[in-house]
């Protein structure tokens, strides 16, 4: 559930911007790097102005063998922090609440104790990770318990409330004022997808199906709920969950998922996240008013070059290209998606297996500063 490795490297050659063909052949090789560098498998799709481009690599399932399927269903991660924020700006564009308001405002008393005050936090510093709360995945005793070796074992078909996450952050000090700087925490998103539901009397995940994957109709993505399983298709998701043993891979795919609710709880497939984020960019969620607000960045001073708005993140890859994205890693998943800031070119893939970050770039990098086929 942290972050995966910013873009960075050397600047590729640049070319006309004009748009051409995608030369995929070289994201095919990326692919196959990745796999051959010991990801079991990688799902991956394309989606630009000349067509959609699907590609698998890889194994689905250890025990089998059965190959990584192209249309496969995976745990999304934080990049289901995108989906919420842009249920709030639509809230916020429909006069329901605004960026400014403060979380006690709409959840009161419940951000309170140890230095943290829900009335110095707005929603905006939420939603761009500026206030300073603690990531409750950072906490060891969380860790060790859900997230680790014999803990995540023991414990993956325990449910969980979003309050009892809070509480855990809670229990430290912030990290620093609110709106001083930006530091991802999942304990932003939580809160964020609470408001959501306090704003709307129902569950947040009714909000986001009715105003996203509905009308986009993203047939393969879904909530689950309190649910350990993924629907199919989808392959298993491996993990080293212990340290001091690295060739040791559990294969980590049940876990309840009311253990991400609201900061990594989705499930979804790579078209489904291409066509969101297109519609995302191309205007088509947001009003332009709202869209600038999601686009509006504070510095992201873990990545240098990289800036985070509203639940989204900001990139200029060497070759010029601009990306907007999310990442989402947890254990057993490792997932990104990006477009253009057009909207017209679009790349999702997910790894199932949470080490592997390294080989992130070049698949991007190889996807958008490939110079186009001839």
């Amino acid at each position: 559930m942290a972050a995966i490795t910013a873009f960075t490297g050397p600047a590729p050659a640049s070319w006309d911007s004009a748009p051409a063909p995608v030369d995929h052949r070289a994201t095919q090789r990326a692919i196959a790097a990745a796999v051959q560098a010991g990801v079991p498998g990688i799902t991956v799709q394309a989606r630009d102005t000349h067509g959609v481009w699907r590609a698998a690599s890889g194994v689905g399932n250890l025990e089998t063998g059965a190959p990584r399927g192209k249309n496969d269903r995976f745990r999304v991660g934080s990049i289901s922090d995108t989906f919420v924020a842009t249920v709030l700006l639509q809230m916020e564009a429909e006069k329901r609440l605004s960026l400014d308001d403060s979380v006690e405002r709409h959840l009161p008393g419940l951000v309170r104790g140890n230095g943290n005050d829900g009335r110095e936090i707005t929603v905006r510093q939420l939603l761009n990770h500026t206030s300073g709360l603690f990531d409750y995945l950072a906490d060891k005793d969380y860790g060790e318990t859900y997230l680790q070796g014999d803990g995540f074992l023991q414990h993956r078909y325990d449910s969980l409330t979003p309050e009892q996450r809070v509480k855990v952050a809670l229990s430290h000090e912030p990290l620093f004022a609110p709106g001083a700087r930006h530091s991802f925490s999942s304990t932003n998103d939580v809160l964020a997808a609470l408001i959501v539901e306090k704003i709307a009397g129902r569950p947040y995940e009714d909000e986001v199906r009715d105003r996203i994957i509905g009308p986009l109709g993203l047939k393969a993505t879904s909530y689950p709920g309190s649910s350990v399983r993924l629907p199919r298709p989808s392959s298993r998701g491996y993990s080293k969950l212990f340290p001091s043993q690295p060739d040791r891979v559990d294969d980590v795919t049940e876990v309840n998922g009311s253990q991400g609710w609201g900061s990594s709880d989705l499930i979804s497939s790579a078209s489904d996240l291409n066509r969101f984020y297109g519609a995302l960019m191309r205007g088509n969620l947001l009003p332009p008013r709202q869209l600038k607000a999601m686009k509006t960045t504070v510095a992201n001073p873990d990545f240098p070059g990289a800036s985070y708005g509203l639940g989204i993140e900001r990139f200029e890859l060497g070759c010029g290209t601009v990306l907007w994205y999310h990442d989402g890693a947890m254990p057993g998943w490792l997932t990104l998606a990006a477009t253009t800031e057009d909207g017209r070119h679009q790349l999702a893939f997910d790894y199932n297996a949470d080490w592997g970050a390294e080989t992130v770039l070049p698949l991007v990098n190889a996807e958008y500063c490939t110079a186009p086929a001839q």
